[in-house]
């Protein structure tokens, strides 16, 4: 029986007066992909860093990993293995690549000479994935493109070696080649053994990568299943891919 990663009950966060999620639940297996999908406002980011206690839940339940983390700091959920990449990438725009992926790191500080060299050795396996982070290794990080800027930020959270990478909106600005292929990077991370669940408006691109998919509508969650089953699905269709 697949194990399950992460466990959200009943999630409800507020702004002031305004209910932003209304008793969101919902598991990620471990192994799997997952992906929320769901129009501008639905919560699907607020979902993110209500898991990852960047902002302040109401009332609800997150386990990872069988262990209650839903009053855990930020700093201590990356360092149980949760990285989340957020929306708008937010990468360090003044230090260089290399920095920037150092940074990533920074969780596993005060370590073994043992650990150092597990990092140097993830850092590789980041260039990889992203040869051209390799070769902008000094540039300054601010001055990539905008797809570039994506990697950097993927590879920065790759380098907390995390077992649940939280994915906000990796395709946004990105010119449809590129999107493409962070569709394929996303893939091929998963398939060397890290969890991912995936927040993206580009519906048909989540819904071919993803395993399963929860759609998110006005804070709730209002339908679910297996995506091979719900990309026919003609409310699915009609509201999200264009018919």
């Amino acid at each position: 029986m697949a194990e399950t990663l992460l466990k959200v009950e009943n999630l409800v966060v507020n702004y002031g007066a305004i209910c932003a999620l209304r008793g969101v639940s919902f598991d990620v297996t471990k192994g799997e992909i997952i992906t929320l999908i769901g129009a501008n406002g639905a919560g699907k980011s607020t979902t993110l860093h209500a898991i990852s206690n960047v902002i302040k839940k109401t009332s609800g339940t997150v386990m990872f990993d069988g262990i209650d983390i839903s009053s855990v700091p930020p700093d201590r959920i990356v360092a149980r293995g949760l990285m989340q990449v957020p929306e708008g990438r937010r990468i360090f725009a003044n230090l260089s690549v290399r920095d920037n992926l150092e940074m990533g790191a920074y969780s596993r500080r005060s370590v073994t000479p043992a650990e150092k060299h597990a990092i140097r050795k993830d850092m590789e396996k980041v260039f990889d994935i992203f040869p051209r982070l390799k070769e902008r290794i000094r540039q300054v990080a601010g001055t990539l493109s905008g797809g570039e800027q994506q990697m950097l930020a993927m590879g920065r959270s790759l380098m907390a070696n995390p077992r649940l990478l939280l994915l906000d909106e990796p395709s946004m600005g990105l010119a449809p080649i590129l999107v493409d292929e962070i569709f394929s990077v996303i893939r091929g991370i998963n398939q060397t053994g890290t969890t991912v669940l995936l927040v993206e408006q580009n519906a048909y691109k989540a819904l071919k990568t993803a395993s399963r998919v929860y759609i998110l509508e006005t804070g709730e969650i209002v339908k679910s299943g297996m995506t091979a089953d719900l990309i026919k699905d003609e409310a699915v269709k009609a509201a999200y891919l264009g018919g």
